[in-house]
């Protein structure tokens, strides 16, 4: 049997030996192939030629080679910063989402005999180009799982399901964490630390509790930043008492727990609408002296915000100024947006000098609460000097801020002023929205200007601005008050037919139009499709059908009606008081008196409570004199004995006698 030598050429060998280069850019002829000089022909480059019966044969195949993503991997054993390798900017140019990137891959890995090992591959799904864009992240992990006799590891998984979390895609979260699980990976400090990252981002806490268990199952200690994820993952998802458990196995193990600990718990607990406790782990900050930063104060000062608690946004904003904590924009604007809706515009006003003192300049949204507190408080000057001020810093007003100038001049009487203003925005292309119509269908309708109203009403189908429950409330209440009652209902009527929600204000005001036009039985029965459809009544709802009734002479109507409203849990703090006030203003003494006896008889308020209410009531009637015959006498609050009975002097003694 003949032996067949197989024999390399000495220029097979220098190929097997040499380390591939991504081209250079900057060479010649580096990505134009056919501007490319051509080499000169050498003796080891010319192949051999043999006859048939040659035993000779030359094998120049060279197997490609694995490409890590730095370029030296001595710099990663330094404490040095490490290169990144030149191969990662040419790879990333191919990703580029297009049809044919898989098989430019192809063609260019095969073209420089390489293949991207699964660091390189982890490398560049963690690259800021391949996070904003997932559905290339994905594609390209799936294409370099092709790869001959490569493996995805551990950290290309745990990278890709980063990137899919940054988007809240949990259908490919679930379908790679799925991958990841059967391969059984063994969990590592790193990719545990990222998972539990990435699930608590999303809330998937059961995902986040399979990987806090294959940590303790492979013996990995959780550190503080573990804990801290772990935290964040389950006051995300709102597993606030898990959370707080954790929390309590911090304190109680080695570790302590920091800032972003407590800044976690702070935010699970203002998420859940527990302000009290959120301010309870602040205080336990101080008292652990860990000191708050100004995300703390900030969540706080956000949730305070939220309750309406603006005194408490004040203090803990003034708190920041005496630590020197820096005080964020948003900050400024949560604090002056506050003191400004609670109407202490000169305290919000302060506040934003201050912000200005310290360089940090007001938006758009600050200038315009300020603007709205001072036209809503009659200041309207004030407002439009702000509006000037705001231009000359550069700020361009947008149609929220034009829209408060329109409705503080509309509030401040200034209704021509209101109108020049609001003619000013539309001839110069800006935005005008159903707030200026409202402000000045309201603004009109108050004036006694109903046709202009009505006017205005029509313009906004023209426009093609869609009419809202504000804009149909304006004008259905001008023509209540203008005695144009039928007008109204007609109003009403064409509010349900183009899906106009109707409001609780807007039964109110039929209801009260309706009783003064003396349509009381009509005034009942729109009470009682409110109630029909659902919609909870209010106390000044309730106010407006009692006056009706009790003026009507049917006081026991309107309190047979407040029963009915008791077992709905509504029960209006203010209403005998409303009625009692109502029968004393026209003089109808008698009847106040009974129906003060029949609420301290029912046992609905104290006697003495009633006795003051009525008191009140005669003395804002004009009525003095009874009112001072009440306040010397033993009348609602004594009582008499007859023999061995003891009775309470009714209040109706006060008209008899």
């Amino acid at each position: 049997m003949r032996k067949t030598l197989i024999r390399r050429s000495f220029h097979s060998h220098l190929l097997l030996f040499r380390c591939p280069q991504p081209p250079c850019p900057c060479s010649s002829g580096s990505f134009y192939p056919h501007l490319r000089p051509q080499p000169r022909a050498s003796k080891l480059d010319t192949a051999p030629t043999f006859g048939s019966n040659s035993r000779w044969f030359v094998t120049t195949h060279v197997p490609p080679e694995w490409i890590e993503p730095f370029y030296n991997l001595s710099d990663v054993a330094s404490n040095q910063q490490p290169q990144a390798s030149p191969w990662v900017s040419q790879i990333l140019k191919l990703l580029d989402g297009s049809v044919n990137m898989e098989s430019n891959l192809d063609s260019y890995c095969s073209k420089f005999l390489i293949k991207l090992s699964p660091n390189f591959v982890a490398f560049v799904l963690k690259s800021d180009h391949v996070k904003e864009k997932p559905d290339i992240a994905f594609r390209f992990f799936r294409w370099a799982g092709k790869q001959k006799s490569y493996i995805h590891k551990i950290e290309c998984y745990v990278s890709l399901i980063d990137v899919f979390s940054l988007y809240s895609d949990f259908d490919r979260i679930r379908c790679v964490f799925g991958e990841f699980k059967e391969k059984g990976f063994l969990m590592t400090v790193s990719a545990a630390n990222s998972l539990i990252r990435s699930f608590g981002a999303v809330g998937m806490v059961e995902e986040l509790l399979w990987v806090w268990r294959r940590m303790k199952e492979n013996g990995i200690e959780p550190s503080l930043y573990t804990y801290n994820f772990l935290l964040n993952g389950l006051v995300n998802s709102m597993f606030i008492e898990s959370a707080e458990r954790v929390f309590e196995v911090i304190e109680g193990g080695k570790i302590v727990p920091d800032v972003v600990s407590y800044n976690t718990m702070i935010k699970g607990y203002c998420k859940a609408g527990n302000t009290k406790k959120a301010m309870e782990k602040f205080t336990d900050m101080e008292a652990r002296n860990v000191e708050p930063d100004k995300i703390t104060y900030l969540t706080l000062i956000q949730a305070s915000y939220s309750e309406g608690n603006f005194d408490l946004c004040l203090h803990l904003y003034r708190e920041m100024e005496e630590m020197g904590l820096e005080i964020p924009p948003h900050a400024y604007s949560l604090v002056i947006g506050g003191l400004c809706k609670d109407g202490r515009t000169v305290e919000g006003y302060c506040v934003f000098e201050n912000m200005n003192r310290k360089g940090c300049k007001a938006n758009v949204a600050i200038y315009t609460a300020l603007i709205d507190a001072y036209g809503k408080s009659g200041n309207v000057n004030e407002a439009i000097n702000l509006l000037e001020r705001m231009k000359s810093e550069g700020l361009e007003p947008d149609d929220v801020t034009h829209g408060v100038i329109v409705n503080g001049l509309c509030r401040g009487g200034r209704l021509d002023d209101a109108i020049d203003y609001f003619e000013f925005c539309k001839d110069n292309g800006l935005v005008v929205n159903a707030m200026f119509y409202s402000s000045l269908i309201d603004g009109l309708g108050k004036a006694g200007r109903v046709d202009e109203a009505e006017k205005f009403f029509e313009e906004m189908v023209e426009r093609g601005c869609p009419r809202d429950s504000y804009c149909y409330n304006a004008l259905i209440d001008a023509l209540a008050k203008s005695g144009k009652i039928e007008e109204a209902l007609v109003l009403f009527k064409r509010m349900e037919k183009e899906g106009c929600d109707q409001t609780v204000y807007t039964y109110t005001i039929l209801i009260g139009g309706l009783f003064r036009e003396h349509r009381n039985e009509e005034a009942l029965k729109f009470w009682d499709l409110m109630i029909d459809k659902g919609i909870t009544p209010t106390a000044a709802s309730f106010r407006a059908l009692s006056h009706g009734l009790c003026l009507s002479g049917k006081v026991a109507r309107a309190c047979k009606i407040l029963d009915e409203l008791a077992p709905m849990g509504i029960i209006p703090e203010t209403a005998f008081e409303d009625m009692i006030n109502v029968l004393c203003k026209v003089g109808r003494n008698v009847q106040a008196c009974k129906l003060a006896d029949g609420i301290v008889d029912r046992g609905r308020e104290v006697p003495g409570r009633v006795r003051t209410i009525l008191i009140n009531a005669l003395r804002k009637a004009g009525n003095a004199d009874l009112a001072m015959k009440l306040m010397h006498s033993k009348i609602g609050i004594g009582y008499d004995r007859m023999g061995s009975i003891k009775r309470r002097v009714k209040f109706r003694v006060l008209v008899e006698s």
